[in-house]
C-alpha cells in the first residue's frame, strides 16, 4: 500500500465515529426518528473488509450500517440525509438508519430484521455463480443472527451450491442486551460453520490490518473457486444495541477495558510507530473528518422533506 492509502484507511474511521457522534446527538434532539444503532468500536471491521473488496463484489449487512455504507461510497451527506429522513437521502428517505443501499455501488443494503438478509446473500452469490462471475458476495451480520433459521438454511445451501461467498460475523459480545455465551451454545461463533463443512478462522476485529489481510486472503481464495468461508471478527461495540439500550447488562469496567483497544487508537499508533504518517499529518485527518460532518449535518438540515406522493414510489418494481 501506499502512504495515501494507508492514510485513507484512517480517515475512513474517523469519519464513521464522528458521523456515529453526531448521529446520535440529533437523535437526542429528536431530529432523527425510529431507530438508532451506532457502529463506535466496530469501525475496523467495514472499512478492512471493504478495503479489500473488488468494484464487482457486493456487499450487505444488517441494521448497523451507516458506516457500512461510507465504506463502499456512499457520501456523508446522503447518509446524514437519509438519518434525518430527507428527500436528499441514499433512499430518498425512506428507509433511514436501518435500510440504506446503493446498488451502483454493489452495496445491497442494510437489513433490519435480524438475520433475513443472509438468505438475500445467498441469492446474489448465486447469480454470480450461475453467470460465471468471478464476484464475491460479502455478507455481514451480528452473533445473534447465527441462532436465527435464516443463517442455518443460507450457510447450508451455499456450502451445498459452492456459492462465493465470505461469511463475516461481527461477534460485538452481545445479542441486544443478551452476552453470547447465554444464548449460543457454541461461543466461538465460526464454529458453527464446522457444521457444514466450511472452512472458517476468527480475526481480531479491533485491528484494522488485520482484517484487510485476512479480507483480502479470503476473497483472493473464494474467487479462485474455493467456496464458501467463515470469518468471525471479534469486536465491541461501545454504546448500546440501540439509542433506547439503558445497558444495564454489562459493568463500565467491562466497557472500559474494550476502549483501551480501539480499533482508531491502534492503527493510529502503528502508523505513527511504522513512520508511515506523523502524528500531525493524522490530526489533519481528525480536522477535515470533522468539517466533513459539519458540512453533512448542515447539507440534511437544509434539505426538503420526501413529497408525499413518495411514499406511493417502489413499492412495485415499475415497468
Amino acid at each position: 500500500m501506499e502512504k495515501q492509502e494507508y492514510i485513507d484507511l484512517y480517515h475512513q474511521m474517523v469519519v464513521i465515529r464522528r458521523m456515529e457522534e453526531r448521529a446520535a446527538e440529533l437523535y437526542q434532539q429528536g431530529k432523527i426518528g425510529g431507530f438508532l444503532h451506532l457502529y463506535i468500536g466496530q469501525e475496523a471491521v467495514s472499512t478492512g473488509l471493504i478495503s479489500a473488496r473488488q468494484p464487482e463484489d457486493r456487499v450487505i449487512t444488517a441494521y448497523r450500517d451507516h458506516g457500512v455504507a461510507y465504506n463502499c461510497g456512499l457520501s456523508v451527506r446522503g447518509i446524514m440525509a437519509e438519518l434525518l429522513g430527507k428527500a436528499a437521502g441514499v433512499s430518498g428517505g425512506r428507509g433511514g438508519s436501518m435500510h440504506m443501499a446503493d446498488v451502483s455501488k454493489n452495496f445491497w443494503g442494510g437489513h433490519a430484521v435480524v438475520g433475513s438478509h443472509l438468505p438475500i446473500a445467498a441469492g446474489l452469490a448465486l447469480g454470480d455463480h450461475y453467470r460465471e462471475r468471478k464476484a464475491v458476495t460479502l455478507c455481514m451480520f451480528g452473533d445473534g443472527a447465527t441462532n436465527i433459521g435464516y443463517f442455518h438454511e443460507a450457510v447450508n445451501l451455499s456450502k451445498v451450491w459452492n456459492l462465493p461467498v465470505l461469511w463475516v460475523c461481527e461477534n460485538n459480545q452481545y445479542g441486544m442486551g443478551t452476552a453470547v455465551a447465554r444464548a449460543s451454545a457454541v461461543s466461538e461463533i465460526r464454529r458453527k460453520a464446522d457444521g457444514y463443512g466450511m472452512k472458517n478462522e476468527a480475526v481480531d476485529g479491533m485491528d484494522l490490518m488485520a482484517v484487510r489481510q485476512a479480507a483480502l486472503r479470503l476473497f483472493g481464495e473464494i474467487r479462485a473457486g474455493s467456496g464458501p468461508q467463515f470469518l468471525e471478527a471479534l469486536t465491541y461495540r461501545f454504546r448500546g444495541h440501540s439509542m433506547g439500550d439503558p445497558e444495564r447488562y454489562r459493568q463500565s469496567e467491562e466497557i472500559h477495558r474494550w476502549q483501551e483497544n480501539d480499533p482508531i487508537g491502534i492503527y493510529e499508533k502503528r502508523l505513527v510507530k511504522e513512520k508511515i504518517a506523523t502524528a500531525a499529518e493524522l490530526d489533519e485527518q481528525d480536522r477535515q473528518a470533522e468539517d466533513e460532518i459539519n458540512d453533512a449535518v448542515a447539507f440534511a438540515e437544509a434539505s426538503p422533506e420526501p413529497a408525499p406522493e413518495e411514499l406511493y414510489r417502489h413499492v412495485y418494481v415499475e415497468g
